[in-house]
């Protein structure tokens, strides 16, 4: 197990291998979820750019969460779809780390979004008559753009620190990586990983964060529990999912 990552410097994802026998109907509906979400996500986007009424805070929002669906469909249906059809298992350290990035990117932004819109709905009913200038189109972009750049730091410094990690481990109980399954198969101290993942997640979401959307926005509410219920589950499945595999188990998934 020390040198498994020098023998096989690949991880497996064991969820195409769990899929392998179905892998032809799940990459065709792989494939027509992800045109479906791109034409209406494109016609979303380009009806808010076109249509002068819709040029206000809360489209800006809404755009925001859409073309965060557009970059997270793409991070992971193409390439679902790829491995599936050639029968691919495997990803190097490189693309793994690349493909955590832009899915915990996703992630965040999902949660900031819905933050700043749950403060925006705030605004506009405890102040209605001051929310014209309480909250313009360029502060709501201002506030898009500030989000966007956290979570660009927070997550290439995350990157940065599983990138220096030694592996022991090869699999990754997904059918994508992201950056707890890669720090969960190193061999050393990850303390520095934890420590920075558990402070940013909890500094993300944060309790005034929830007031304020309880008590202003409902309908996203019900949206942000529903993501949130989906992100716990693949990392409840990832944390106990076997992360250890001998050198001759490796062998036979490449």
């Amino acid at each position: 197990m020390e040198n498994a990552s020098r023998i096989s410097p690949n991880f497996v994802l064991i969820g195409l291998v769990e899929i392998g026998n179905v892998k032809y109907l799940y990459s065709v509906l792989a494939l027509v979820l992800y045109i479906a979400n791109m034409m209406l996500c494109s016609a979303i986007i380009w009806a808010i750019w076109l249509e002068a009424k819709l040029h206000e805070p809360m489209y800006i929002f809404i755009g925001n969460l859409v073309f965060n669906a557009i970059i997270g469909s793409s991070t992971i249906l193409p390439k679902l779809v790829t491995d599936l059809l050639f029968g691919v298992k495997t990803i190097n350290l490189s693309s793994c780390l690349v493909q955590s990035f832009c899915i915990e990117c996703v992630a965040y932004a999902e949660i900031f979004t819905f933050t700043i819109m749950a403060y925006d709905r705030y605004l506009a009913i405890g102040n209605p008559l001051r929310y014209p200038t309480l909250m313009t189109n360029q502060k709501a972009l201002m506030c898009v753009s500030i989000a966007w750049l956290i979570i660009f730091i927070n997550r290439i410094i995350g990157g940065i620190l599983a990138a220096t990690l030694t592996f022991c481990g090869v699999i990754i109980n997904n059918i994508y990586c992201e950056t707890m399954s890669i720090v969960r198969l190193a061999c050393g101290d990850t303390t520095i990983n934890n420590v920075f993942g558990t402070t940013g997640t909890l500094v993300v979401i944060s309790a005034s964060a929830h007031q304020k959307a309880i008590n202003t926005l409902v309908t996203h509410i019900a949206a942000f529990s529903t993501f949130m219920v989906a992100t716990l589950f693949v990392g409840f499945r990832g944390s106990h999912g076997d992360i250890e595999c001998k050198e001759s188990q490796a062998g036979d998934y490449e």
